[in-house]
């Protein structure tokens, strides 16, 4: 199973992500951040003041962010390993 985590150290203290996972991890997030965004211009247009649609963008704000962070972790895990590896 190529795309399992698998340990680098002999006592499992480093812990490599396989690139596979990582690249298509890359690709989703990327995707999931240009839907978020589209939907959140696409309510910014509608301008609806009422309380679901307030709820609404506030999710859809708390997931970008989210995938946001999800992301960028998950480069920085990518440049660690092209450094190690």
């Amino acid at each position: 199973m190529g795309t399992e985590a698998t340990a680098a150290g002999s006592d499992g203290s480093n812990i490599s992500i396989d690139q596979q996972l990582i690249e298509e991890g890359t690709q989703q997030l990327s995707c999931e951040i240009e839907v978020l965004e589209a939907w959140l211009i696409e309510l910014e247009e509608k301008d609806a003041g009422d309380a679901e649609s307030i709820a609404t963008r506030k999710s859809y704000d708390d997931m970008l962010r989210s995938r946001k962070e999800m992301l960028s972790s998950l480069t920085k895990q990518a440049a660690r390993q092209a450094v190690a590896g």
